[in-house]
């Protein structure tokens, strides 16, 4: 059986997938490579056939109508054979010495028998165009190469979060919560990175920079400007994540994690918010009251928590416009402050 599946989403991706998945092949017959072939009009489709005729054991390809980045993620998870799942972006990479150390300790666990639900491993924000890396890592949250649960967690940072790229699932875990994501939506590894967490009963953290995450293309999901275009995608998973776990179920066994999770819905709910007020039309004014009504109306105990005692309580203060202000002046003084996109 394959240690890890490695799905890489591909749309239109020509110029930049050799380099993702060249960093995968390091894991040689111990790792299976599904590109997925979203509908692309360029060459995509053609070099990931080329690449599963020259590694006819480890990569396989999926030609498919255009779905979005969560429909590919649904027929890598479909299709995979290994023992853990990850999604690995088809303009980003892994390091190659990170890959062959997590390997080694996939290695080991297999040896001693034991069963890891979630690996957790450091990403790094890759300015390519700038010259500059910044890490992320997660020593203060998780004890380094030590099996643990929830409950030993520690706390985030503000900067920190469980994001897809430092994320490593057993592939049964991602089954046993039914995974789904919606089709021709942006912003989906939200999802992927919030609703398996219930189900996972154990964790191991490595302290490994193993994920590239390239940033500096205009035309990324994350920069200000093409986040105020889909806007509506943004509302639609923050409402999905809002809705597809109980909290108050969670809290009962890993009351730690619950109240992650609950940050978590803030942070989603400060950037919906934030970036309708950035908008600034009527319309964009009652797209922020109907989200807010939205968990108000399903989650009462959530919205009084991200109501009055959360950070995105900040985003959604009395007087109209002049709270607006408000809210938008301090985002403007952290952004400048922290240089983030």
């Amino acid at each position: 059986m394959k240690k890890i599946t490695f799905t890489v989403p591909c749309y239109n991706s020509q110029d930049y997938m050799k380099r993702c998945i060249d960093s995968l092949l390091v894991c040689k017959e111990e790792g299976e490579i599904i590109i997925v072939d979203d509908g692309s009009t360029d060459r995509t489709g053609e070099i990931a056939d080329e690449y599963a005729k020259e590694y006819p054991d480890i990569v396989k390809v999926i030609h498919k109508e255009n779905g979005g980045h969560g429909s590919g993620v649904n027929a890598g998870l479909e299709a995979a054979t290994g023992t853990y799942f990850k999604v690995v972006d088809s303009d980003d990479w892994l390091d190659e010495e990170s890959l062959k150390e997590l390997l080694s300790e996939l290695r080991e666990w297999e040896w001693q028998e034991k069963e890891v639900d979630l690996v957790v491993c450091n990403y790094v924000y890759d300015h390519l165009y700038e010259n500059k890396t910044k890490p992320m890592r997660y020593t203060n949250v998780f004890p380094e190469k030590k099996i643990c649960t929830w409950n030993d967690m520690g706390n985030f940072k503000p900067s920190q979060y469980l994001v897809m790229h430092a994320l490593l699932y057993r592939t049964q875990i991602l089954r046993d919560c039914r995974l789904q994501l919606p089709k021709h939506t942006f912003y989906v590894d939200n999802i992927f990175a919030y609703k398996p967490l219930p189900y996972v009963k154990n964790i191991c953290y490595l302290n490994l920079d193993l994920y590239h995450y390239f940033l500096g293309r205009d035309d990324q999901s994350v920069n200000e400007k093409v986040l105020m275009k889909r806007i509506d995608q943004q509302i639609k998973v923050t409402k999905l994540v809002s809705d597809c776990v109980n909290l108050g179920e969670v809290s009962k066994t890993y009351p730690k994690l619950a109240a992650y999770m609950t940050r978590n819905i803030s942070i989603m709910m400060a950037i919906s918010s934030i970036h309708l007020l950035l908008i600034g039309d009527k319309e964009a004014y009652a797209k922020r009251e109907n989200l807010w009504e939205h968990i108000k109306a399903l989650h009462p105990k959530l919205y009084s928590i991200l109501k009055y005692r959360r950070l995105s309580g900040f985003t959604y203060l009395p007087g109209g416009v002049a709270g607006g202000f408000v809210t938008l002046t301090g985002y403007r003084l952290a952004r400048k402050m922290y240089q983030f996109q």
